[in-house]
């Protein structure tokens, strides 16, 4: 990843000097004798793009305290392998949520009536997959 942030910012430095040389360019170009403005500004605004680019990610090295197992070339799979947490395997509860949500849009587009059917659908399925574990076969 460090190597990646020194790409942006000799990027940044060479959109910065290909800016100069294009308003130079167009100055001492005889048939226009004047800047370009709008080549100018696009030049310009490149090298500002990259440099925000380039900080970003600096920030982002600097605040992760270097390089993390998935930018190394010799890391392990298990080196970079953190726990995420418990998930329902054969739960049909999100589905239902995530049916519930597109009702919901669909009835802000289509007809607001939809909307009140989705949020009771959408309470029924969240209370369901919330206490999913606390009733029947999976019960603790």
């Amino acid at each position: 990843m460090k190597a990646n942030i020194n790409l942006y910012w000799i990027l940044t430095v060479f959109l910065a000097v290909v800016t100069v040389a294009y308003i130079v360019w167009g100055l001492v170009d005889p048939n226009q004798g004047r800047i370009e403005w709008v080549g100018t500004f696009a030049i310009a605004l490149c090298a500002l793009l990259v440099a925000f680019i380039g900080f970003y990610l600096s920030r982002v090295y600097k605040a992760q305290g270097g390089e993390l197992p998935e930018d190394m070339l010799d890391a392990n799979i298990d080196d970079g392998d953190p726990e995420l947490g418990f998930f329902s395997p054969w739960s049909w509860w999100p589905i239902l949520l995530a049916a519930s949500a597109a009702l919901l849009f669909l009835g802000l587009a289509a007809g607001f009536w939809i909307s009140f059917i989705a949020v009771g659908l959408g309470v029924i399925s969240l209370v369901g997959w919330v206490y999913e574990y606390y009733r029947g076969l999976f019960a603790r």
